[in-house]
């Protein structure tokens, strides 16, 4: 009896020392450390559209978001951004967080974009000056304020906009035209990058994103009481069904000029939606290809797309793909009737 007394007494001493267990508290609480509410931590912005509450992926898949590896990519510690080490020893730093290159090793849409854009030699107009992201995009943004938002796209988590910088337009007749109608991306953003077929299998089965990237359009969707850029992303799951979502993006790839009236307005593609249906990817030879241009994202309309399984490293093209099951995501929706007939009303010059 005297031994076991004397070894919990050893055992209490040794807990309030440290040296035995956890003396202190194993989790940070979000109201002692605010970052913990934001979106770079939480990871709540895909949470949020994949959720089977919210319409997404998990409709499909039946795996819940926690039970995924997507949180990988997100940061735990102020290490991600601010690390930094100098005569061999560490220490946290602004400046290291001011460098592009660490948005972009977690942010690979955008360093894809900017890879195409480079090789093409047409540069976004604020990395053709050497801009950093924090010269858009602030320390609120990156850290949160507390809110545990839901998205990127939730208003009120976001601060970068056009607006911040350029406080004046030119009188154009394009902006006096689409003045609170437009937002400035839908004009200025020379294209998206979206990931077609991401093959969901083989993020269960071995923890590797594959998909195939295609470039060279942008869509238009409603956000926030203006129509704006917006992206697509299709999905396979279980061999033979299919996901396809739409939601606004503003694309890393601005034009200092804006697109042409018929750019836009009254186009083939525009026809094509009229007609309510429009193919965005099909096979030629067995090589994938992809309608490209402005592509208006209406509620209804049929969005033809190739759907594929991954096998041992290829692409091979499903003969019975399911009907699509379509998303609207990041707060965005499609644009109404009117709004088509107007895009297909003939305006300006090409």
């Amino acid at each position: 009896m005297k031994k076991v007394l004397v070894v919990q007494l050893m055992m209490v001493s040794l807990f309030f020392l440290g040296l035995y267990g956890n003396a202190y508290p194993e989790e940070i609480a979000k109201e002692d450390c605010f970052f913990l509410s934001g979106l770079h931590y939480t990871t709540r912005g895909m949470a949020y559209w994949y959720d089977k509450n919210n319409g997404g992926l998990e409709t499909l898949t039946g795996i819940p978001y926690s039970k995924l590896d997507c949180g990988t990519c997100h940061i735990s510690s102020c290490d991600k951004c601010h690390k930094t080490e100098k005569d061999k020893k560490l220490s946290y730093t602004i400046k290291a967080a001011q460098n592009k290159e660490i948005c972009l090793h977690c942010h690979k849409r955008a360093k894809t974009i900017k890879k195409i854009d480079t090789e093409a030699n047409q540069l976004d107009v604020h990395f053709a000056k050497n801009m950093q992201c924090t010269d858009c995009h602030t320390a609120r943004e990156l850290h949160g304020d507390g809110t545990e938002y839901t998205s990127m796209r939730q208003l009120g988590a976001m601060e970068a906009k056009c607006e911040n910088c350029h406080e004046s337009v030119s009188s154009s007749v394009s902006h006096k035209i689409h003045s609170n109608k437009l937002d400035c991306n839908s004009c200025h953003v020379r294209h998206v990058v979206s990931c077609s077929n991401c093959h969901f299998d083989t993020l269960v089965k071995e923890g590797k994103r594959v998909s195939i990237n295609l470039s060279g359009w942008v869509f238009l969707m409603n956000y926030n009481g203006k129509v704006t850029s917006a992206n697509m992303q299709t999905f396979v799951v279980k061999g033979n069904k299919t996901f396809l979502m739409f939601a606004p993006q503003n694309s890393h790839s601005i034009m200092k000029e804006g697109r042409k009236c018929g750019d836009c307005h009254a186009t083939e593609i525009v026809n094509q939606v009229l007609k309510g249906r429009l193919s965005l990817t099909w096979l030629d030879n067995k090589e994938l290809k992809q309608i490209k241009g402005v592509i208006p994202v209406v509620d209804g309309i049929t969005y033809d797309c190739v759907y594929q399984d991954y096998q041992n490293g290829k692409w091979i093209p499903i003969d019975n793909p399911t009907v699509p099951v379509l998303h609207y995501a990041g707060f965005g929706t499609p644009l109404s009737q009117e709004q088509l007939k107007k895009l297909a009303m003939p305006m300006g010059k090409k």
